[in-house]
């Protein structure tokens, strides 16, 4: 019988179409090994209680373990004398200014900005009671919510000093000097920009970060000088 005539049904089911063998062992995961677990995504920091604020005013945050006092030394006082409406700038006159740190950001997304350098700061080891948080704008979710229960009950906190204090630009003259101070340039009213920054310099002991439009801050610190 030529291989014309041979009916179809004489081929063997069973017989193999391709000898994959002939091309090298196939490589597929064993039948009992399961696929590589990912990485874990590193979760929030160990000490982040939610911040004051977010989503509702809690307990403050405990300090981190490496929390040590960063006292303001009293300055001394000059060699010329003061006006006595100008004691505040007389002091910043009498110590080295405080490192400047500019974060360009528009005016709807500069507390998120602020909020960003205080995480930044917090987990690189600045105790939260170190930190003055300021608002030009519209105030922080936190500072109003603490003011609801009255204005005395509000400033002890930042008397406390053990937390992150945030308050309005417009009352900068009632915040205490701490080492950090993070301005969030999210409004401008009256001039509070202008005439809260060089002030917000002035408490900063060691840093001043100010999140908002650039040339805003700028002439704001230009005309302050």
């Amino acid at each position: 019988m030529s291989a014309h005539d041979r009916p179809p049904s004489c081929l063997n089911p069973e017989e193999p179409q391709i000898h994959e063998s002939a091309q090298g062992p196939r490589v597929a995961p064993a039948a009992g090994r399961t696929a590589p677990t990912p990485r874990p995504v590193p979760g929030p920091r160990s000490a982040a209680t939610p911040r004051p604020g977010r989503p509702v005013p809690g307990p403050a945050r405990p300090a981190p373990p490496a929390q040590r006092a960063h006292p303001v030394p009293a300055p001394a006082p000059g060699p010329g004398s003061a006006a006595p409406g100008s004691a505040p700038a007389g002091r910043s006159e009498n110590r080295s200014a405080p490192q400047l740190q500019l974060i360009p950001a528009p005016a709807g997304g500069a507390l998120d900005a602020a909020e960003e350098a205080v995480d930044l700061l917090l987990d690189s080891g600045r105790a939260p009671g170190d930190i003055l948080v300021l608002t030009t704008g519209e105030q922080h979710p936190w500072a109003a919510h603490e003011l609801s229960f009255g204005e005395a009950a509000y400033w002890a906190q930042q008397d406390a000093g053990d937390d992150v204090f945030f308050a309005d630009a417009s009352a900068v003259d009632r915040a205490k000097p701490r080492p950090v101070v993070v301005v969030a340039v999210n409004g401008d009213t009256d001039g509070t920009v202008a005439r809260a920054l060089p002030m917000a310099r002035d408490r900063a002991a060691a840093l001043l970060i100010v999140c908002g439009d650039p040339q805003t801050i700028n002439s704001a610190l230009g005309a302050g000088v």
